[in-house]
């Protein structure tokens, strides 16, 4: 059994992102990768998180993270980014091995973790389709895949990915829209007062209707962030309006109360 460790008294958030590969290797270099890591952790630092940034790490020390991660104490929350070259249902190590999303997400079924609100953001490609910003009806046998992966995400537990399953995900040197939005709005002290899934739909819209891809190659795309949500109160993840800090909590019935973490 899992032993709770670590700083139980704050929330935390990881941060895996892979820039480089190894050499031989045949996935390209991510530019912007970086500065979305530096970014992020900034602003999560700034709002009261514990914050540890991992680089460029193979596909068994990332698992190995998750593992450890995953049996540390948090107060309220957890939050973490994985931002990689990706296909639908995977992250790719530095050394081009793919990470199973559901391996990660099923670390956080235990005691230690249960009743505590986790976020995870996924900023990689979940296949090779390009969002020319026109609706679809499906996305063909992705779907499958998407379904395998919401039985392994825990209860009280929202996942956002970049993009929809079958498309790739835009990065620029400059970062990528999705993560650079959701630091954006974190940095606005109303927005952050959000329930949690009212704040992760602001982020679809302000990338969905704000950001098109310039360039020879990706010349008009569009993006669209995708959620995946088996929370099962309204949470409250980046609320510092009380001396406490960031807490998760949890809106009354009435709306009128907030207590803190998932009851």
């Amino acid at each position: 059994m899992l032993q709770p460790t670590g700083h139980a008294d704050q929330n935390r958030a990881v941060v895996v992102s892979v820039a480089r590969f190894y050499p031989g290797v045949s996935l390209t270099k991510r530019p912007g990768a970086e500065r979305d890591a530096k970014k992020i952790h900034k602003t999560l630092r700034k709002l009261g998180f514990r914050v540890k940034l991992h680089s460029d790490l193979s596909s068994e020390e990332i698992y190995q993270v998750f593992r450890e991660e995953s049996g540390r104490g948090v107060k309220d929350c957890f939050l973490a980014v994985l931002s990689s070259h990706g296909e639908e249902g995977c992250v790719f190590g530095a050394d081009g091995i793919p990470v199973q999303l559901s391996r990660i997400f099923t670390c956080f079924k235990n005691p230690t973790m249960d009743r505590k609100a986790k976020l995870f953001l996924i900023q990689a490609c979940r296949g090779g389709d390009l969002d020319d910003g026109v609706e679809v009806d499906s996305a063909g046998d992705a779907a499958d895949g998407s379904f395998t992966q919401y039985l392994s995400v825990p209860v009280d537990t929202a996942v956002m990915y970049a993009t929809a399953p079958g498309y790739g995900a835009i990065m620029s040197p400059l970062g990528s829209v999705f993560l650079q939005t959701f630091c954006a709005l974190l940095e606005d002290e109303d927005l952050r007062r959000l329930e949690l899934t009212r704040l992760l739909t602001r982020l679809s819209h302000q990338v969905a209707f704000t950001f098109q891809a310039r360039g020879r190659l990706l010349d008009g795309k569009k993006a669209m962030p995708c959620l995946l949500s088996r929370l099962t109160r309204e949470v409250f993840l980046f609320d510092s309006s009380k001396d406490a800090g960031i807490s998760a909590m949890i809106g009354s019935e009435n709306g009128r109360t907030r207590t803190p973490s998932i009851s």
